[in-house]
């Protein structure tokens, strides 16, 4: 069985990059707040910030191979992110897996590019083209198009971003659990309270939902028939009903048999 590998990233306002690059002065408070104002000036509303000054605190990643399911968070404080971006592209690099995201083209891989070069991180592995590896000239991680990376939510859009549909309730609608405890918009208060741990907790569910999609899909497009899709999705059930955590007990729950 070839590995698979689903993953998510979840991201607070780089507040140093912020006062490098956008001149922005103050505690990390009120800088975020700034940028964000600043933002909402930019975009007529929206205070989402560019890619490249979103900061990496979690990586959360599940893995599916021979051995079975696993999951596995990298997460940290700012000085830790080329730490744990570089321990990303390790687990490419030690197992070549199939990646899977939702809207990891579009967010998640971005920013991944973007602050590994900040931070000096090596991925040759994921950055080949076929220079080292004749199969990878192929089918890469790079090419949009390519099975390497197969970021689920672009696909099933057809690469029209209008037709995009959000995670939690595409999950939802197929009868799985969908997100808990929080969202994206509040990721960053949960950080300045210190709430470290269930950011990590949120963005493992995702990974969960996004994985259980993935199974769904590969139903779909015939690459698991009815009976292997079941026995998928019971191998998915009993190994998290196995894992420590309140929040696998609330995903557990919230998913009806």
């Amino acid at each position: 069985m070839a590995a698979t590998l689903v993953f998510d990233i979840e991201t607070i306002p780089d507040v140093a990059g912020l006062r490098v690059a956008w001149g922005l002065e103050g505690d990390d408070d009120a800088v975020a707040q700034a940028a964000f104002e600043r933002r909402r000036e930019q975009t007529n509303g929206s205070d989402f910030l560019p890619l490249h000054l979103h900061q990496i605190i979690v990586i959360s990643m599940l893995m599916r191979d021979a051995d079975g399911l696993r999951v596995k968070s990298l997460h940290g404080g700012p000085g830790e992110e080329g730490r744990l971006i570089q321990a990303f592209f390790k687990t490419i690099e030690k197992y070549s897996p199939n990646l899977v995201s939702w809207n990891g083209s579009g967010f998640d891989l971005q920013v991944l590019h973007y602050r590994g070069l900040i931070h000096k991180v090596q991925a040759p592995r994921y950055w080949d083209q076929g220079d080292d590896d004749r199969d990878f000239r192929y089918n890469n991680y790079i090419s949009r198009y390519h099975s390497r990376h197969t970021d689920l939510m672009d696909l099933t859009a057809l690469y029209n971003g209008r037709a995009n549909a959000p995670l939690d309730q595409l999950a939802r609608l197929c009868g799985f659990p969908g997100k808990l405890g929080m969202d994206g918009a509040q990721v960053w208060p949960a950080w300045r309270q210190g709430r470290l741990d269930e950011i990590r907790d949120y963005c493992e569910t995702d990974v969960a939902n996004t994985w259980l999609l993935w199974c769904r899909f590969q139903l779909m497009r015939g690459a698991l028939d009815s009976t292997q899709y079941e026995a998928e999705i019971a191998h998915t059930r009993s190994t998290l009903e196995g894992l420590e955590g309140k929040h696998w007990q609330e995903f557990v729950t919230q998913w009806p048999r």
